[in-house]
């Protein structure tokens, strides 16, 4: 049933949100000509790579200087790209990802693969189940860009500190993974934002 949510939403949000999408392509190309959207190699489901589309909000190129955007003073990310990611708006195009099957709406958020290979095999657990756009992890720690630019080794606190905690979050959803607690979730992700 989670499936079929997942395609009924993901297709009826793409085709609702398709002039919001225009609108938003022609301010990223305004602002810092290039690509409208970046893809990035994530791990999915089973431990499978897939790629993830994002709306780009960095400079092109600015990927292969670190994985980790720290927060507000992070010179890669463009003035669009600011708002972009603030309002999580750079998400939106997951919902393809969702569409296609490579990701639900509620699900662990993928990893790099670089983090994926730092995991216990407790941890990998979240490999078990369908990425996703959203969860608890999601919506706890959704100024997790903030938390970083505080950090004086944000790549070590990333690691230490906010992965396992993402992941214990991950594992609250999988071992109750019912249509109640997902929509649940969207609820709750919907209510964050608006705030």
């Amino acid at each position: 049933m989670i499936r079929v949510c997942d395609i009924v939403f993901s297709f009826f949000g793409l085709l609702f949100l398709s002039p919001l999408f225009l609108i938003i392509a022609l301010w990223i190309i305004i602002d810092n000509p290039g690509p409208v959207f970046y893809r990035q190699q994530r791990v999915g489901k089973d431990g499978k790579d897939f790629g993830l589309l994002k709306f780009r909000s960095m400079r092109v190129g600015a990927d292969k200087m670190s994985l980790i955007t720290i927060g507000d003073r992070d010179p890669r990310v463009t003035r669009a790209g600011y708002y972009i990611r603030k309002y999580k708006i750079d998400e939106l195009p997951q919902l393809w990802n969702v569409l296609t099957g490579d990701m639900s709406l509620v699900g662990p958020r993928p990893e790099v693969r670089r983090y994926v290979d730092l995991y216990t095999d407790e941890q990998r657990k979240v490999l078990s189940v369908r990425p996703g756009i959203t969860d608890y992890a999601s919506i706890e720690y959704i100024d997790e860009n903030r938390l970083l630019a505080q950090s004086t080794d944000p790549d070590k606190t990333y690691i230490e500190q906010i992965m396992p905690a993402k992941i214990a979050l991950n594992m609250r959803y999988i071992g109750h993974k019912t249509l109640g607690e997902y929509l649940k979730i969207l609820f709750l992700t919907m209510t964050k934002i608006i705030r």
